[in-house]
């Protein structure tokens, strides 16, 4: 066992410890000491949040931090972020692909052949991309997407990437779990391939500082056409990571964007790279990147189908945070091994949301399952919010829970069920920006 390993499953231990402790006490006021005679503070959340939301966030650190007097140790109880668009706007994998384009940053696969880049990509894929990428460089040389001459294959690679469709219109990738893994996600660690962890974060600071300099709004220049050129870290999530971990929360990161590059992204809200999960690629024995990913739960590294992506955000939070081993850790774990609190944005955070125990946020993006569930809240342990920059006004119509509103493993739509298999019934969208 690694020393990081070790000290996470003595994190994971503790945080059962103090959790199962809490599960006993139904109230507690905020501000006390956690032993006879001690000074202790509980920190307090900034304003700007929707109706009672701050409250409730409050309540949470109240409840479960250093000072509440309950509380049998200073062991942490667990917290776990969703990263793109729940903690900051924008996503920063897409601002990492855009730079890696500019940049010419893409290295021409093995032998020409695309499909090595991913098994999901359809025989269309890799014969469109061959045909606008293969003549401009020769295997493992970076391909100049960032010239005129690369344009068009800068404009293939960004077609497949963010539209799961070439540009002649046909289906990009076939054959995956919709509940498990998304190709086009897992392709951009996959195109890193020839490169090292630390060449990759370096990438990735350069696309940070581009991003946050550009002001709210900016497009950049993609092969032939414009794309989003702006991030910006929202200010109420990074004071919630803050007040969290100056209550004592132990506070974490589950992405689906690359490692690498959430890791110096989480920087900027005082999270480190060892409370990072993200995409992580299998690498060779010189460090390089492969374009095989690691495995989580029954799935073998180099497998290529669980990432960091509804319920393999599960796994991976199971087995990196609780240290729960093999296929167990797809499983919903007791709720002494369970993060007290999750934020996400999206219907690739249901299942670390649901399975957080006492208070799920979500930044309201009109996704279907995630507002589906939000609306209902048939525990009373969900509240939403509307995104802090630029949030979506109020949705035409309602969502489709009882119909097609969760979307099954071989991505057959159905209705959204609870717990107890019930049907969710269709949903209104109330918490949404004022016009």
């Amino acid at each position: 066992m690694t020393p990081r390993s070790t000290v996470r499953r003595l994190q994971s231990v503790g945080a059962a410890v103090a959790l199962t402790a809490a599960a006993l006490v139904t109230t507690a006021p905020a501000a006390q000491a956690a032993r006879p005679g001690g000074h202790c503070v509980t920190p307090k959340l900034a304003a700007g949040w929707y109706g009672d939301n701050q409250a409730r966030l409050q309540q949470l650190i109240d409840r479960y931090g250093r000072c509440a007097p309950y509380r049998p140790s200073r062991e942490k109880p667990v917290a776990v972020f969703d990263w793109d668009n729940t903690v900051v706007k924008n996503d920063v994998g897409d601002a990492t692909m855009f730079w890696l384009l500019r940049g010419g940053k893409i290295r021409q696969p093995a032998a020409g052949d695309w499909a090595t880049t991913s098994r999901f990509l359809t025989p269309a894929a890799t014969a469109a991309l061959a045909d606008a990428c293969g003549a401009l460089a020769r295997p493992g040389a970076p391909l100049p997407t960032g010239t005129p001459a690369g344009a068009g294959c800068a404009d293939e690679i960004n077609a497949v990437y963010g539209t799961a469709a070439t540009r002649g219109g046909a289906a990009a990738f076939a054959g995956w779990d919709r509940r498990t893994t998304e190709p086009g996600y897992a392709w951009l660690p996959q195109l890193t391939q020839g490169w090292t962890a630390r060449e990759i974060r370096g990438f990735a600071a350069a696309a940070r500082a581009e991003n946050l300099a550009a002001p709210v709004g900016a497009t950049q220049q993609v092969g032939s056409g414009k794309v989003t050129g702006w991030v910006r870290y929202y200010d109420q999530q990074r004071d919630l990571v803050k007040g969290l971990q100056k209550a004592g929360f132990d506070v974490w990161i589950s992405s689906a964007s690359p490692q690498p590059v959430v890791e110096v992204w989480a920087e900027g809200v005082g999270i480190d790279a060892g409370h990072v999960i993200g995409i992580r690629n299998v690498t060779s024995r010189g460090g390089k990147f492969t374009p095989h990913l690691e495995g989580c739960g029954s799935v073998r590294d180099g497998a290529d189908t669980m990432i960091t992506y509804v319920d393999g955000k599960r796994c991976w939070i199971n087995k990196e945070i609780f240290g729960v081993r093999g296929a167990a850790a797809e499983k919903v774990q007791p709720a002494a091994r369970r993060q007290v609190f999750a934020a996400g944005d999206s219907d690739t955070d249901i299942s670390f949301l649901r399975d957080a125990t006492a208070l799920r946020l979500v930044v309201n993006r009109n996704k279907n399952e995630l507002m589906c569930r939000a609306y209902d809240n048939s525990d009373g342990k969900w509240i939403v919010n509307p995104m802090f920059i630029e949030p979506k006004k109020q949705k035409a119509t309602p969502y489709p829970c009882a119909t097609s509103g969760y979307v099954d493993h071989d991505g057959t739509p159905g209705p959204v069920r609870r717990g107890d298999t019930s049907v969710i019934p269709d949903q209104t969208d109330t918490v949404y920006a004022a016009s």
